[in-house]
C-alpha cells in the first residue's frame, strides 16, 4: 500500500490538492477556537483518518453502534458503514491477532482494548508478532497498525478497569508508545500514529477523557496536512508545558496535569518549576528532556505507575547519564506505590498528587 496521505477532497477525487489546502485553511480562519475535550479530539483524529484513506478501520469491544464505553467511537460505524467500524467478540488476542494479518495485507487498522488491563490477554500476540513481524522479515513486512488503550486510573474503576501498564509495551523493542496528555495532542498524535507504518501502542489517559481545552480543530487538520506534505511531524518529541528555571518536572500522560497543578502550587511560593511533557515514551526525546534539566539542574520525574522498573526510572537513568556535570541534587521520582493497583476509595492515596510532588521538589537539597 502507498505511504502517500491525501485529503479526504483529494481522495474522492474532486478537487486539486491546492484548493482542497486553500478550504482547509479558510475553514480554520472561520472557525476559531472551541472547547474541545480529548474524547471528540480523538474521535475526529479517527474520522478524518478514515475520510483519508480507505485501508483504516476501526474495531473492537462495543465500538460499533454503542461507540465504546467511553463512547470514543462515537457515530464511526454510522458514517462508514460496518465494514469499517465494527463490534468483535470478547477476544483481545483475536482481536490484535486479526489486526496483524489486516495490516500485512494493506489494511490500517485502528484497534481498541476496552480497559488497560483487559489488554494482558493479548500481551502475547503484541510481544511475539506485532513488534517481531518487521525484524522477523528483515523489513519486508510492515505492520502500520495502532491499539488503543485507554489507561491509567483517577476514575474510581474497580480491578482491571485501571492500571499503568506502559513499562511492558515500552520494553518490548519494536513498538511505539505514545501518551497524550492534552486535547491537541489527541488529535494530533493519533494522527500521526495512523500514519505511521510501524505498530503504536496509543496510551488514552482515561481520567482526561473529559478534560476541555480551547482548541481549532481545523487548524489541526491543516496542520497535520501541511506535515504530511513536507514528510514532516512531531512524532517523537516532547514538549515544554510550563518553562520554568529551579527545577524540572518530567511527566507524561496523565501525570502532565497534575505536573502543571504542583508547578502552579509552587510559583504561588516563589519557585519556578519547568514542566516537561513527555508525550511519546517510544521514540523518547532525550534532548528536549536533557536540556530543560541541564538548565534547572533538578529533576523530579512523576509518573502513575508503579516505580520499581518503570518507565520513571528509564527516565531516571538517561537523565542522570546525559546531565551528572549539571546536576544539584539526586533526580527524585514520585510514582504510583509497589502495590497492587487499589480499590477505588483508596485510589487517592496511591496515585501522585501535588503535595507528594511539592514534597519530592522541597527534597532537592536547595541552599537557603
Amino acid at each position: 500500500m502507498s505511504a502517500t496521505i491525501t485529503t479526504s477532497s483529494e481522495a474522492n477525487g474532486n478537487v486539486s490538492a491546492a484548493t482542497a489546502k486553500a478550504a482547509a485553511r479558510a475553514a480554520a480562519s472561520e472557525g476559531g477556537p472551541q472547547s474541545v475535550t480529548l474524547a471528540r479530539a480523538i474521535n475526529a483524529a479517527m474520522v478524518d483518518a478514515m475520510e483519508t484513506d480507505r485501508a483504516v478501520i476501526v474495531f473492537g469491544e462495543d465500538v460499533g453502534l454503542l461507540g465504546g464505553v467511553f463512547r470514543i467511537t462515537d457515530g464511526l460505524t454510522k458514517t462508514f458503514g460496518d465494514q469499517r467500524c465494527f463490534d468483535t467478540p470478547l477476544a483481545e488476542s483475536g482481536i490484535v491477532g486479526m489486526a496483524v494479518g489486516m495490516a500485512m495485507n494493506g489494511m490500517r487498522p485502528v484497534i481498541e482494548m476496552q480497559f488497560d488491563a483487559f489488554a494482558y490477554p493479548a500481551f502475547e500476540q503484541i510481544v511475539s508478532h506485532v513488534a517481531k513481524m518487521h525484524n522477523r522479515t528483515k523489513g519486508a513486512v510492515k505492520l502500520p497498525m495502532v491499539i488503543r488503550i485507554p489507561y491509567a486510573g483517577g476514575i474510581g474503576g474497580v480491578e482491571h478497569h485501571c492500571d499503568s501498564s506502559e513499562a511492558y509495551y515500552a520494553h518490548t523493542a519494536g513498538l511505539k508508545v505514545y501518551a497524550p496528555a492534552t486535547v491537541a495532542d489527541g488529535y494530533r498524535m493519533l494522527r500521526e500514529a495512523i500514519d505511521s507504518d510501524d505498530p503504536v501502542i496509543f496510551l488514552e489517559p482515561k481520567k482526561l477523557y473529559w478534560s476541555k481545552d480551547l482548541v481549532d480543530l481545523e487548524v489541526l487538520r491543516a496542520q497535520h496536512a501541511d506535515n504530511v506534505e513536507a514528510g514532516t511531524s512531531s512524532e517523537g518529541r516532547a514538549a515544554v508545558a510550563r518553562p520554568g528555571t529551579d527545577a524540572t518536572l518530567i511527566a507524561y500522560g496523565p501525570s502532565v496535569s497534575t505536573a502543571l497543578a504542583a508547578a502552579a502550587a509552587a510559583a504561588e511560593e516563589g519557585r519556578s518549576l519547568e514542566v516537561i511533557d513527555v508525550r511519546s515514551i517510544v521514540p523518547f526525546d532525550d534532548e528536549t528532556v536533557v536540556a530543560s534539566v541541564r538548565k534547572t539542574g533538578r529533576a523530579v520525574v512523576i509518573a502513575e505507575a508503579h516505580g520499581f522498573a518503570s518507565v520513571a526510572s528509564e527516565i531516571v537513568a538517561r537523565v542522570q547519564e546525559r546531565c551528572f556535570h549539571s546536576l544539584a541534587a539526586p533526580i527524585r521520582r514520585v510514582t504510583g506505590f509497589d502495590v497492587p493497583y487499589p480499590a477505588p476509595k483508596l485510589e487517592h492515596f496511591y496515585l501522585p498528587g501535588v503535595d507528594r510532588i511539592l514534597d519530592a521538589v522541597d527534597d532537592l537539597q536547595w541552599e537557603d
